[in-house]
């Protein structure tokens, strides 16, 4: 996800290392702060597979480089997120990484497919923790803490679901009809 990060940012326009690293710092929160351990060598990897041009500023005093995306790095960018994987989907972080540059795809069915896949990982039965197969709810947890960990979980996934599917325009499953009594959602533990 760092490499689409790096690919993202620069599909703006070109930027200055240290600003690259802040602009991918702040997308991926403080939860995983982006080392020059590991920013710099994904950007050696990216120029050498041709994806990315680095420039040296003119009339800089110490060398200061200017990335910016090629044609090739477009493309690559591009289909990373035409075609995320899986594990993409279903991990919060990754995913945010997707959405962040999910407008640069110029075909809004292209982006429809990738909030789709989201959705349905959504809406399928799952929690942190089982009974068996079975997927425990916060109601069945007696423990203050992983009731918490499944509340939070739920709040988080409804306002996703809500969300993706107003983009997708589809009508919401839970939303009062008129004439309906109260609606209750038949809520997934997380």
């Amino acid at each position: 996800m760092l490499e689409l990060a790096i690919l993202g940012f620069l599909a703006d326009g070109p930027l200055h290392g240290h600003e690259l690293r802040r602009r991918v710092t702040q997308l991926s929160g403080y939860t995983r702060p982006v080392s020059d351990g590991s920013l710099y060598p994904a950007i050696n990897r990216l120029t050498k597979a041709g994806l990315l041009e680095r420039h040296t500023e003119p009339g800089a005093g110490a060398a200061r480089y200017v990335l910016s995306l090629t044609e090739a790095g477009r493309t690559e960018m591009l289909k990373r997120l035409r075609e995320p994987a899986d594990h993409e989907i279903t991990d919060f972080t990754r995913f945010f990484t997707i959405l962040a540059f999910l407008s640069q795809l110029p075909d809004v069915t292209e982006q429809h497919a990738v909030l789709r896949r989201r959705l349905d990982f959504l809406e399928a039965p799952a929690s942190f923790f089982y009974d068996g197969d079975r997927p425990l709810r916060a109601e069945n947890v007696a423990d203050p803490y992983r009731r918490g960990m499944l509340l939070t979980a739920r709040a988080i996934s409804r306002a996703e679901r809500t969300w993706l599917r107003e983009v997708l325009g589809e009508a919401d499953p839970g939303a009062a009809r008129p004439g309906d009594g109260p609606v209750t959602l038949d809520e997934h533990a997380s």
